[in-house]
């Protein structure tokens, strides 16, 4: 039987065709980069973390390495330590981060806080470590909340604040050299607040996960066995520019070394900062990280920003332990 189409019919059809087939392709794609093993996805951030596979092995320390750790105590934040303030990225601005953040360690930290202010302030670090860590607070939306910093107070973010039930401040080396000091007042930031409009997680580097599968991680909120705790780790840069404690960018002062632990040219290896957050959350409990309203609290945008408030003898003995692969607790 001849074709029932003629040349002139045949060509539309043959382009609709071509239309839907690519447009299929593209939304094959799409799900893809969005749902990935261990990726939040747009339509559900919730990641079975038995599902994810292991992570890569960190990288065996060279011959040079600073092979120590120092873990300094700051407690979990039992003062209720929070505020909407962004000292690092807004300093001088009230209520500038339209989102609410939990501290440990500097006790008197806001937006109007200064070295001086900082520096004579009380803290919840043993030993005197008047440095500021903090990051956005997480949420169960099932439950509304009462307390300070619970309600919508215009930023869009509600619901119960869920409490750490453990927070751990970590010092760590550089798997290729020696280390060396930070400057005090220091200032930086890990993470990206922006991540969900940016267009997806291939930089994100905040890392979601369950206490009992220390080998495998997320970028979205983890599904964990029942009785495992939800974690958050959250590493800081660790290459310096040796000149600036901050930069207009709050970012650019000090970068993240590669993936084998080498420093770009030009820095220099400082204490990498790692900040690693617990949570007891039964499973099925709807989670919301903090965040700017459009960013509709994506796991991606999860960020933690840091002050470094230590005396210079204070970092002395960090950087001594370190470089000497002792481990350490203040």
């Amino acid at each position: 039987m001849g074709n029932p189409l003629g040349k002139e019919q045949r060509l539309p059809v043959l382009l609709a065709c071509l239309v839907l087939g690519l447009g299929l392709a593209a939304a094959v794609l799409g799900a893809w980069r969005a749902g990935g093993p261990g990726r939040a996805s747009a339509a559900g951030p919730y990641v079975d973390l038995l599902r994810v596979p292991p992570g890569p092995a960190a990288p065996a320390p060279g011959p040079g390495a600073s092979t120590g750790t120092v873990t300094v105590e700051c407690g979990r934040n039992e003062e209720g330590h929070w505020n909407e303030d962004n000292l690092v990225v807004s300093p001088g601005l009230p209520a500038g981060a339209h989102h609410t953040h939990a501290y440990v360690g500097n006790l008197s930290a806001d937006a109007l806080s200064t070295d001086a202010s900082l520096a004579a302030a009380a803290t919840s670090c043993t030993g005197g470590d008047r440095s500021v860590y903090y990051w956005p607070v997480l949420r169960r939306t099932d439950r509304p909340g009462s307390g300070p910093h619970e309600g919508a107070a215009g930023h869009g973010n509600a619901g119960e604040i869920l409490r750490e039930a453990s927070v751990r401040v970590e010092f760590r080396g550089s798997p290729v050299s020696k280390v060396v000091a930070m400057p005090r007042f220091l200032r930086a930031i890990t993470g990206d607040a922006v991540a969900y409009t940016a267009g997806g997680g291939a930089g994100v580097r905040a890392r979601w996960g369950c206490s009992g599968l220390p080998d495998r991680s997320t970028t979205g909120y983890p599904r964990c066995p029942a009785g495992q705790l939800v974690t958050r780790t959250l590493v800081f840069p660790s290459c310096w520019n040796g000149l600036d404690t901050a930069a207009p960018d709050h970012r650019s002062h000090l970068l993240f070394p590669s993936a084998g632990g080498v420093c770009p040219q030009g820095t220099f290896p400082v204490p990498e900062l790692r900040v690693s957050l617990a949570y007891a959350v039964a499973p099925g409990v709807p989670l919301a990280l903090d965040s700017f309203p459009e960013q509709r609290h994506s796991p991606l945008t999860d960020h933690a920003m840091f002050v470094d408030v230590m005396t210079d003898e204070r970092m002395g003995e960090l950087v001594a332990c370190l470089n000497e692969g002792r481990t350490c607790r203040t």
